[in-house]
């Protein structure tokens, strides 16, 4: 009898697990509250822990069901924080494949891209997801657990913002491919289709967000529900002035030193950590006991740019960081609308700045302790060179928020299954390349590359004319160059060569100072201009991270102007190695403006010896003419 209620019990409960996962909903916009300029986080449904649990409950036994070792989609990053605030990889959705750039985006649960049929959609980086182009394209019809369209069709998403940003749109299904580095082939996934998009997300570079927070329409849940990865992807953000990285999604086997802090998935759908203290120099904040602990707790958000303490430790954090460098000259951040705490005479190289800034230790609950460098909680000043700026910032509220600098040239590994997040410090920007990462070979080519617009090119660590070790190593590009052929509809109409730099630098996403015009040859109406984009004034060579990103653009002829500079087409680039400069070059001005200064010297010491002794002849005493004499006696001659 007892042995029947148990069975009878336990069918109820799963019953009731099933109807309550079938039934939660997969959008909540109601409940999306942000802290301005923090992209992306998203709030639970009350019902959130409840589904969490089963949702855990499900995949683990589904886990524990599968023998062998699954593959994992080994894929790179792109951009940086300091210019771009985020980081993208590349993914390509449909048959044939359509490439899109994404931000990597732990705060999010869905992946989204600009559809061709959005109006209110801003410029990105690469074409719009054509739905009609892909022969495996599925809509996601309108069902109980998804909000559907007017015509209850299909299902659609919604997300806004607290920083007045919004995406909005419908819900397809498509194969995703995740790049040639990737163990995993291409799956089928759900994602979201934009017709609308306002702020941030209507002007920024990239062409949207890829969702690995948790949640069903994650592509993470995705990959792990259909058995085709183990439950856990890892992020690895490069360091300061060299950005890129690499990502990972499935298991890796982590490093003995790899330091790892609980995560709680039944506290809140993002991935928290459970931090306690904070040493600055070997002393601890003197905080209140749970000051990281409040609300969601401590959050880390990789779409997120910078952290965001709660005030009083954000406080007692900024104050101890000033005592340690009071030898320092605070000066005004870049922008004059924040208050930004800075300071200048620090020095330009990075790797020195741990001899001048204090190091950092975040203490979890269990008592491991995760250094923090100054790249992680300090940013370059854009106008200062030398200078730094923290980049950490009081929130108004309780979370504690650890974006994307806190984690530069970290191994961060998300092992949900095992409701933990692991820490390893590293260099990101050459992990990409070291054999560790991924045991197994990189398979053949998935995607084919064409000539058609449509068709997506997969990144590749050479590209056409770039050296092999362009990537962080001893190669430095000094400059690039380019040549342009442009046609005019009129021959009397000479291009504005200054508005075209303007528009060229804001298609590369540089400064409007490091596009200089080089050469020009004309031909009636037809031009060939050459191009160069050197480092900006203080720098002597371009980022690996930019240089990748405008060799990128100029080989898929990327750049758009308007139709009134007529037809234009790029030519060749070329890229140009730092020029290493010999003893004589880099001393040259030290020697001549010495050789001047000596020289100067000498001339000053000569002249000032020849007047000297002009004086002493001057005063020489002389008899007059007719002056008596002595007379001499005068001395026979010898003979």
């Amino acid at each position: 009898m007892a042995r029947t209620w148990l069975h009878l019990t336990f069918s109820f409960l799963i019953v009731c697990s099933v109807i309550g996962f079938h039934l939660s909903t997969t959008v909540d916009a109601k409940n999306h509250h942000r802290r301005p300029m923090v992209l992306p986080l998203n709030l639970s449904s009350r019902n959130h822990s409840l589904h969490r649990h089963v949702d855990n409950l499900r995949r683990r036994l589904q886990q524990s069901d599968r023998s062998g070792s699954t593959p994992n989609a080994r894929m790179r990053l792109y951009d940086d924080l300091l210019s771009n605030g985020y980081y993208t990889t590349r993914l390509w959705i449909g048959t044939p494949p359509q490439k899109f750039a994404l931000i990597v985006d732990t705060g999010s649960t869905v992946t989204y891209v600009p559809c061709s049929s959005c109006s209110r959609c801003g410029k990105h980086q690469d074409p719009r997801f054509q739905p009609d182009l892909s022969s495996t394209y599925q809509p996601v019809k309108c069902n109980p657990s998804c909000n559907c369209d007017s015509e209850q069709k299909q299902c659609t998403y919604d997300r806004r913002y607290a920083e007045m940003s919004s995406s909005s749109g419908v819900l397809g299904e498509d194969v995703v491919s995740f790049g040639n580095e990737s163990e995993l082939v291409p799956q089928r996934a759900v994602f979201g289709c934009e017709n609308m998009e306002t702020g941030d997300l209507y002007s920024q570079r990239a062409d949207g967000i890829m969702g690995l927070g948790r949640g069903r329409l994650s592509i993470v849940d995705q990959l792990v529900d259909k058995g085709v990865i183990g439950d856990s992807f890892s992020l690895c953000y490069g360091g300061m002035d060299v950005g890129g990285g690499a990502m990972v999604l499935g298991k890796i086997t982590p490093s003995p030193d790899m330091i790892f802090s609980h995560s709680d998935p039944f506290r809140s759908p993002y991935y928290n950590i459970e931090l306690k203290d904070m040493l600055v120099a070997g002393k601890r904040l003197k905080l209140p006991v749970g000051v990281f602990d409040g609300r969601h707790g401590t959050v880390l958000d990789s779409g997120t740019t910078y952290a965001y303490f709660r005030k009083d430790a954000f406080v007692a954090f900024k104050d101890a960081i000033i005592r340690e460098v009071h030898f320092l000259k605070r000066i005004s951040g870049p922008d004059p609308n924040y208050d930004d705490i800075c300071f200048s005479g620090a020095g330009r190289d990075v790797s020195q700045l741990s001899k001048i800034f204090p190091e950092v230790q975040m203490v979890f609950n269990n008592g491991k302790k995760l250094l923090l460098t100054p790249e992680n909680y300090l940013f370059r000043h854009t106008k200062v060179s030398g200078a730094y700026c923290l980049g950490i910032f009081p929130n108004a509220e309780a979370t504690t928020l650890l974006g994307g600098i806190v984690v530069r040239n970290t191994l961060v590994t998300y092992d949900r299954g095992n409701d933990r997040i692991g820490f390893l410090k590293t260099n990101c920007s050459e992990l990409w390349r070291r054999a560790e990462l991924s045991g197994a070979p990189a398979p053949a080519p998935l995607v084919s590359q064409s000539n058609d617009t449509n068709m997506g090119i997969p990144p590749t660590l050479t590209p056409s004319g770039l050296p092999p070790n362009v990537l962080p190593g001893s190669f430095r590009i000094g400059f690039i160059t380019f040549d342009m052929s442009i046609s005019t509809n009129d021959s009397d109409l000479k291009p504005n060569f200054e508005e075209l730099a303007e528009l060229i630098s804001q298609e590369l996403e540089v400064d409007n100072s490091q596009v200089r015009l080089l050469n020009v040859t004309s031909k009636g109406s037809d031009y060939l201009v050459r191009w160069g984009i050197f480092p900006v004034a203080s720098a002597h060579y371009i980022s690996n991270t930019t240089a990748l990103s405008i060799i990128l653009r100029l080989r898929d002829h990327q750049i758009q102007l308007p139709k009134r500079f007529g037809n234009y087409k790029l030519v060749e680039w070329n890229a140009e190695p730092e020029r290493k400069l010999s003893w004589w070059q880099h001393h040259f001005l030290a020697v001549v403006v010495g050789s001047i200064t000596t020289l100067i010297l000498c001339l000053s010491a000569i002249g000032i010896w020849l007047v000297h002794r002009h004086r002493q002849q001057a005063t020489i005493a002389y008899k007059p003419v007719g002056a008596p004499v002595p007379e001499q006696e005068l001395q026979p001659l010898r003979t």
